[in-house]
């Protein structure tokens, strides 16, 4: 599986995906977060915190990580290598977990240069260095379980179709849904004293709650499950393709 991952990862850098994907990332949050004025603006707020860079890189992540994944199994379908990979001496849930890991390991790559902000705002701070260290490494690990969550349901959409366009789409329709869809319905009170319960369906709560610094195991496990669970699907649309 290592061998995989490595593959993968050789495969993201060998072309231009790795490096658009890290340039994209950084170039869209940088813009927003200061230079573009508006909500999202550090130096408009005046405030040293990266509440504004963790309540963007969601919505951004709904999009770059099936860019990412949207090839892993699309890609092996229409060139017809998805067979000759079932051949290799692997189990097939070792090569879904290599795709998935050299996936991850991509956008965690693209996420440590943002550590840069950190270093900014401690300057910018007053005094310098005055910025809340339990808030911003929160957030942080709420945007490492939100990426295991979103490359897992991109791996997942990359299964369901040989066109990449489709699995794309489709990525990005289930990570909206999962991570805004029950929140927004909540809103709506549909289900009156209930709507609590709804808006736990989904991943924003949960990401607003490691986010403010508090670990919670129902937070980590939400995340943990709903990686699993797509994972699960995965291998179970892999094994019904090649009945």
């Amino acid at each position: 599986m290592i061998a995989l991952i490595q593959k993968e990862i050789q495969s993201f850098f060998g072309s231009l995906i790795g490096y658009l994907v890290i340039a994209v990332f950084l170039t869209i949050n940088g813009l927003y977060l200061w230079v573009f004025s508006g909500p999202f603006n550090i130096l408009d707020a005046g405030f040293a915190d990266l509440s504004s860079f963790f309540e963007l890189a969601p919505w951004v992540l709904i999009f770059l990580i099936p860019a990412v994944t949207m090839r892993s199994f699309s890609d092996e379908k229409r060139m017809g290598t998805m067979e000759l990979l079932l051949t290799k001496p692997l189990s097939l849930h070792s090569i879904v977990l290599g795709k998935y890991f050299g996936a991850l390991l991509l956008i965690v790559l693209a996420l440590i240069p943002t550590l840069l902000y950190i270093v900014t705002l401690s300057e910018l701070g007053n005094p310098p260095g005055n910025w809340d260290l339990g808030s911003t490494l929160g957030s942080y690990l709420g945007l490492f379980f939100l990426i295991i969550a979103y490359t897992a349901i991109g791996v997942f959409s990359s299964t369901l179709s040989e066109n990449q366009i489709v699995s794309f789409i489709t990525a990005v329709f289930i990570c909206f849904f999962m991570y805004y869809g029950f929140e927004g319905l909540a809103d709506y009170n549909l289900l009156g004293d209930s709507d609590y319960v709804l808006s736990q369906l989904g991943m924003m709560s949960h990401f607003d709650s490691v986010a403010r610094g508090v670990l919670d195991t129902r937070d980590i496990l939400y995340f943990l499950s709903l990686g699993f669970l797509f994972l699960g699907f995965t291998v179970l649309k892999l094994i019904k393709d090649h009945e």
